[in-house]
């Protein structure tokens, strides 16, 4: 799958540059959580044209599960939901319910090679062991309603969920 791919370049060398540690297991379970959140992005996106912030998380027995987060109104602002999932995040990952998450909201970004923005989907992906990645798929939405992404980019996530030892 060509949206993953990014996140196996980036992973691969900030795997280079960190200690020598074999991050297979931790790129396979982020890419878990884009494979289970993008494709509900892209619905929404279909379907309504936009989409309010939700995630996924993962359990240590590799379970997912989609989370959403809801601070009271009709049409709560962005912020106060991505901060709402992200203290239950962090809330889950210093207790152990939690290995991974994924944060998925909608953005305006300027793509890798453009000097336009572009509309896009942005998923902030952390992981206890210390992976932390935002993936962006630019999109737009065709005359006929259909989500066409364009390519995916990476770059470094903010790692503000797991605690550090």
């Amino acid at each position: 799958m060509r949206f993953i791919k990014s996140i196996a370049v980036l992973f691969g060398a900030s795997a280079a540059v960190a200690a020598p540690l074999d991050h297979t297991m931790q790129k396979k379970q982020l890419e878990s959580l884009i494979g289970a959140a993008l494709p509900f992005a892209q619905t929404m996106l279909t379907n309504h044209g936009e989409f309010f912030p939700f995630g996924a998380t993962m359990s240590p027995d590799e379970k997912i599960s989609s989370v959403g987060a809801d601070p009271g109104g009709e049409h709560p602002p962005s912020a106060e939901v991505i901060a709402l999932l992200k203290g239950a995040y962090r809330k889950d990952g210093a207790s152990g319910k939690i290995i991974a998450c994924a944060l998925v909201y909608d953005v305006r970004t300027v793509p890798p090679g453009s000097t336009e923005k572009s509309d896009a989907v942005a998923i902030d992906l952390n992981h206890r062991d210390g992976m932390s990645v935002t993936m962006y798929y630019p999109y737009h939405i065709d005359p006929d309603k259909k989500v066409v992404f364009g390519t995916a980019f990476a770059v470094k996530g903010p790692d503000d969920i797991f605690p550090r030892k």
